[in-house]
């Protein structure tokens, strides 16, 4: 049993988020330069994002589909922006085998007619086969997603947050008319939002992107911006309004009710595995992860307190009562093995979310660690003590407070109440901190001062220019992170220009 230790948040917050993801087991760097292996500890919340969010956008009228991996390189160039904003980051495949070469060496062979892009990101290639779908005004909308990985070389790394390769699902929609394609994209970033905030207890602000933070190819961007622990910033899910640029690079034309051709309207939205990074950085703290129970793989962790020279059978027998009590009648029990002493059985098909009893012949002090640093919502403890008073302790992991219970108390129904009351405790605190972390700037010097002393979230009174951005950006490491929904309705000055302007907007370092 591994037992190492955490870095303190207020120490080394960046080596304190790689101590956690290594010791709840989430993640790896993998040989290649800026990939990751995701353990089945990570993919398991991985899958449980998936499970959730594909209803969700399945109960919104889409259907799955799946496009290559492999694009022409052509295509990149049909929408101008789409291959500007792109190119540095795209690999390129040149070759279709290996074959012997000198010295018996393996070399590139077979070189491609034309090079293949691997997908950053696929627009091109579905507004391709859009291109050849859409005849006609009764063939519309389309409203598809993708679950697929995507490449995107990075030159700065980081597991979940940034990597070379990741997961994700893309959805991409083509419609009759303007009006339907705002409303879809729109539709999307409110479903993310809630996403975020029921599922993962992330508070997230709606906006919409400046020109400089805009998607390459879009009309308009909107996201979701989190705030994490160290006051950084982070875009957790975007949806973009393409309006009828990919329509004319690729010629989506239809025959309108007035029998004349029109371009056709598209979007495109996305979130990625990066979401499980700010799952992290939101909530876990110097003893590890912590979970919200909607998308922890375990839901409460037994953990019998044995004592090695005291027969465990009355500890046995008390645990068992508990399980009956807990599980529902058709629970499902994984075999275990072995090597890991731990039974587990799941409590609900739908999400394999399960329960486990730690039944290792370790000290009680490293088992607590165990599932303590994995952040596993509730840890019940039995020992000789509670066989006595026939009762247990129940540790929630989110705030760290524990209270004994008796064991006749414990029901399908407290389990419920629990998980739920835990993750409200965890969108709370977080919404909290949010709030807390967002401070209004009325000049430039104000903006610098609070980003430099505070940082977090800084409002303020801009009118979104390009050239400005960049400038601030330089100055300060800062970006626009979108200009909020939740507009006022008063007139103020720009803090970097002093013109009058009616347009607010969230400056913040990010990741």
């Amino acid at each position: 049993m591994s037992n190492q230790k955490i870095t303190p948040r207020k120490q080394n917050y960046a080596q304190w988020y790689q101590d956690v993801i290594q010791s709840a087991g989430l993640a790896e760097h993998s040989p290649v330069r800026g990939c990751m292996v995701i353990r089945p500890e990570g993919y398991a919340i991985w899958e449980a994002i998936q499970r959730d969010l594909d209803l969700r956008i399945k109960r919104s009228g889409h259907m799955n589909a799946y496009f290559p991996m492999l694009i022409p390189q052509s295509f990149l160039a049909k929408e101008a922006q789409h291959v500007e904003g792109f190119a540095m980051e795209c690999a390129v495949v040149t070759h279709s085998k290996l074959e012997n070469g000198h010295d018996n060496q393996l070399e590139p062979g077979g070189p491609l007619e034309e090079p293949m892009v691997i997908r950053p990101t696929s627009e091109t290639i579905v507004n391709h086969m859009f291109s050849q779908w859409v005849q006609s005004y009764r063939d519309l909308p389309i409203l598809m997603n993708q679950w697929c990985n995507v490449m995107r070389w990075e030159m700065r790394t980081r597991l979940f947050l940034r990597t070379a390769e990741f997961l994700w699902q893309e959805g991409h929609t083509v419609h009759e008319t303007r009006k339907e394609a705002e409303s879809e994209t729109l539709r999307m970033l409110d479903t993310y939002a809630d996403f975020c905030e029921q599922m993962l207890a992330i508070p997230v602000i709606k906006g919409r992107k400046t020109n400089k933070e805009k998607f390459a190819g879009a009309v308009h961007t909107y996201s979701i911006e989190a705030l994490l622990q160290d006051g950084k910033a982070l875009q957790a899910g975007t949806s973009h309004f393409l309006g009828q640029n990919f329509s004319k690079g690729f010629d989506i034309q239809y025959l309108g009710r007035d029998q004349k051709l029109e371009y056709a309207w598209t979007t495109s939205w996305g979130v990625s595995t990066r979401l499980i990074g700010a799952l992290i950085m939101m909530h876990s703290d110097d003893k590890g992860l912590v979970l919200p129970p909607a998308v922890a793989p375990q839901a409460i962790a037994i953990v019998p307190i044995l004592n090695k020279k005291q027969d465990d059978t009355d500890i046995r027998t008390l645990i068992d009562q508990l399980l009956k009590r807990l599980l529902p009648e058709k629970a499902i029990k994984i075999a275990s093995t072995d090597r890991d002493s731990i039974e587990k059985y799941i409590i609900n098909e739908n999400t394999n979310q399960q329960i486990v009893v730690d039944w290792r012949k370790y000290r009680p002090g490293d088992k607590r660690y165990h599932w303590e640093k994995r952040g596993v919502p509730l840890r019940i403890e039995i020992g000789p003590r509670e066989v006595a008073a026939r009762s247990c302790m129940v540790k929630r992991r989110c705030d760290n407070t524990q209270a004994s219970m008796q064991i006749d108390d414990l029901t399908p129904d407290w389990l419920r109440d629990q998980l739920a009351s835990i993750q409200k405790t965890m969108l709370d605190k977080a919404s909290q901190f949010m709030q807390s972390n967002i401070r209004h700037a009325n000049s430039y010097d104000e903006l610098k001062h609070i980003l430099k002393e505070h940082g977090g979230l800084v409002r303020c009174f801009f009118e979104p220019n390009d050239e400005i951005e960049k400038k601030i950006q330089e100055e300060t490491k800062a970006a626009v992170r979108n200009i909020p929904f939740d507009q006022n309705t008063s007139i103020g000055r720009c803090i970097y220009t002093n013109m009058e302007t009616s347009t607010e907007v969230l400056f913040a370092l990010a990741y």
